[in-house]
């Protein structure tokens, strides 16, 4: 068997660990175990941290971008929300799926699990 990528893999919506099944069962849920080689994905689920990246990447992106369109070229505050709230959106919908993929992906290959009661 070919060594996998985990991070490459779960970035495309693949199992980090056989590459082959789905990683996800919806837009954003993870699918409790791989379709291809039956591991368990669902236990590692990394809540928001994903969304975290992504509203700094795309709101460093957005608000530099308007703050741009605005002093560089003086549009009007109709024509700033006409263009960046749509690419913040699709930036935001575009980039989310890929980085909860490579969140779970670092899971899988640091081999981390959620820390039980008797680890603090």
């Amino acid at each position: 068997m070919t060594q996998v990528n985990p991070y490459l893999a779960g970035a495309t919506g693949h199992c980090p660990h056989c590459g082959e099944g789905a990683l996800f069962a919806g837009f954003l849920k993870i699918a409790p175990t791989c379709d291809a080689c039956g591991f368990e994905l669902g236990r590692h689920e990394t809540g928001d941290g994903a969304s975290t990246f992504i509203i700094l990447i795309v709101g460093a992106v957005a608000c530099g971008g308007a703050l741009f369109s605005m002093f560089a070229w003086n549009w009007p505050v109709w024509l700033l929300l006409l263009v960046w709230l749509p690419v913040t959106l699709a930036l935001g919908l575009g980039l989310m799926r890929p980085a909860k993929g490579l969140m779970v992906a670092a899971h899988i290959a640091n081999k981390a699990s959620e820390a039980g009661r008797g680890d603090v």
